[in-house]
């Protein structure tokens, strides 16, 4: 079985098509085939003008082109795509989701921020690690931030904050949406478990690359804190040279950083687990799912 997923988010676009096999034991083995990211930062757009601009327009419209090209080639008959915050606000959105569906055939699906919390939980990454502490997934993206609270065997709460990468960059988070943040997590943060984080998405990933001597995909604050300390006092083309990133990952990431780094002083928690996964990954596991109930 063959699926995919596409997330428009607010700094890229991710193609992620996957094959699903069953292994000897009748667990399901996901294959991940192709995976393609656009840096479209439509958040630029979204975020100080409240619409997507002419240029940006056509850079999705031919992503889009080329994702429906390679849905073809892999014969893709279940696909599920999604966007998020850029085009939850964008005033233009409704007619250029209905041009996409004109040119394309592709249906985009514009998700709230608790749908977008929902889904990264269905990794249920939670659900495989031990029962005795409590877990928070962190999802930081380009125009918001999700946080979902694991405790005892369920999910205890959800919630979406409009505090991104770009958002930071664009000076658009007042300390009020931050203050309100750190005091809703840390009020529901229960404080007879230990916490551990679950971090998600590009960022995140990015970071444990760079910190090559992390195991089991296990990083600390206090390794984010030194981190963040390194990124910030360096321009952007110094990240890029430094630490080999690209453009559209240098500059976001120390934002990232500080939000992260935020959100797990706030929960009391000093380490974070990487699972290196995204919501596009997240979107599989619920077409698969979804797949084996309707049987």
């Amino acid at each position: 079985m063959k699926l995919a997923a596409i997330d428009i988010g607010s700094n890229a676009a991710r193609l992620l098509i996957t094959e699903v096999t069953k292994t000897k034991d009748d667990k399901p083995y996901f294959d991940k085939l192709v995976f393609v990211r656009v840096p479209l930062r439509l958040g630029f757009d979204v975020f100080e003008k409240h619409k997507i601009l002419k240029s940006k327009q056509a850079m999705l419209l031919a992503t889009m082109k080329a994702y429906q090209h390679l849905l073809e080639v892999y014969k893709i008959k279940k696909y599920y795509v999604v966007a998020t915050s850029s085009l939850r606000e964008a005033r233009n959105a409704k007619q250029i989701i209905k041009k996409v569906k004109k040119e394309t055939g592709i249906p985009i699906h514009v998700i709230s921020g608790q749908e977008e919390a929902s889904l990264l939980i269905e990794n249920h990454v939670a659900e495989k690690l031990p029962k005795g502490s409590a877990y928070l997934y962190i999802d930081v993206g380009g125009g918001s931030t999700e946080v979902s609270y694991y405790a005892h065997g369920s999910c205890a709460f959800k919630k979406s904050f409009d505090i991104g990468t770009i958002r930071i960059l664009q000076s658009s988070v007042n300390q009020k949406a931050w203050n309100d943040m750190r005091q809703f997590i840390s009020t529901r943060i229960k404080k007879n478990m230990r916490v551990i984080a679950i971090g998600t998405g590009g960022n995140i990933n990015k970071v444990l690359s760079i910190c090559k001597d992390q195991k089991m995909n296990n990083l600390s604050l206090h390794h984010l804190d030194q981190l963040f300390k390194k990124l910030s006092i360096l321009s952007v083309d110094e990240r890029m040279v430094q630490y080999n990133l690209r453009r559209d990952r240098a500059d976001v990431i120390v934002p990232a950083l500080t939000i992260y780094i935020e959100i797990m002083r706030a929960a009391n928690c000093t380490n974070i687990i990487v699972p290196k996964i995204g919501l596009a990954d997240a979107i599989i596991q619920h077409l698969y799912l979804a797949g084996i109930k309707n049987k």
